[in-house]
């Protein structure tokens, strides 16, 4: 039964190597959630071997999924199912797959927050009843939203506030300012608490942003992850956490103000359009900072 099951998701996809899907989302491009390196590090910490899949027209590869059993490898319902849930935070991931332009081949294996840029490609997808935020460029905000955001920001520093690079810490350090900050702002558990140290030390090369300080004591954080494809830049807002004491400093809105101003100013210096997302529209905040964009499901 269970082989029946897998020829018939299977259908038309051969299983690749990891290479191959590496050369083809180097090619067609993905997101942060299916660079090839996140997905073998995050994996391999969950201990879950990935099947590689490809579709290919005519000899050559044109699509390229990872996968865990029937879902797409990362998936949150397989860690959870393994007893493994919350080993890792990825928030709710803009999903793009690699698939070549001009291309429409079916996907059966389940994925969410399958990205618009695929919407085309994959004849399976229909639309999720949720939105995705994706950052508004600089010029989509009013003048007096920017105008307030530069004051916002010069109040802090005159108060002794400093913005930093997150690549400054360690991933230990980042992990328990994170921590901290988190459920200071929350008052729960962070996400992947076991393993935020780990976590953060896998995927170093790919962190990005800044942090927040006042008075030499960090007062908000942001996780940021991000890829560089061929054709954009993907970058994941994967959560983040702000000292509610220090609010009349708004610390939290002068970090998304400086984070989303400088990745946009990186991408347009590669010339490359930027994917900046904050996950699943369903906040009132990410409606000031984004605008919502159609997102997929299997």
């Amino acid at each position: 039964m269970l082989g029946s099951l897998r020829f018939w998701r299977e259908r038309g996809w051969s299983e690749i190597s990891a290479a191959d899907y590496a050369t083809a989302w180097q090619r067609f491009g993905g997101s942060v959630a299916t660079h090839p390196q996140v997905v073998e590090r995050l994996a391999g910490l969950a201990g879950i071997p990935v099947r590689y899949l490809g579709w290919s027209v005519n000899g050559e590869l044109q699509a390229a999924i990872p996968t865990w059993g029937r879902h797409i490898a990362l998936a949150k319902d397989v860690l959870k199912r393994q007893g493994k849930r919350g080993l890792f935070d990825l928030g709710n991931a803009e999903l793009i797959l690699p698939v070549a332009e001009g291309v429409c081949v079916p996907l059966r294996h389940r994925a969410r927050y399958v990205s618009a840029l695929n919407a085309e490609r994959f004849s399976t997808l229909r639309e999720q009843a949720e939105g995705l935020a994706l950052a508004r460029a600089p010029e989509d905000y009013s003048k007096k939203f920017r105008y307030n955001q530069r004051r916002e920001q010069r109040l802090l520093e005159e108060a002794g506030g400093a913005i930093r690079p997150m690549l400054e810490l360690s991933p230990g350090e980042q992990a328990a300012i994170y921590t901290e900050l988190f459920e200071r702002r929350w008052g729960f558990a962070v996400p992947g608490k076991a393993h935020l140290g780990e976590v953060f030390a896998l995927l170093r090369e790919f962190m990005t942003g800044s942090l927040v300080y006042l008075d030499d004591a960090p007062v908000a954080i942001q996780i940021l992850y991000r890829v560089e494809a061929p054709q954009w830049v993907s970058l994941e807002y994967i959560n983040g956490g702000v000292d509610p004491q220090q609010r009349e400093f708004s610390p939290g809105s002068v970090l998304s103000f400086v984070n989303t101003q400088a990745a946009w100013e990186e991408a347009r210096a590669l010339g490359k359009p930027l994917r900046y997302s904050f996950g699943r529209a369903d906040r009132e905040y990410k409606d000031r900072w984004c605008h919502r964009v159609p997102v997929y499901q299997v």
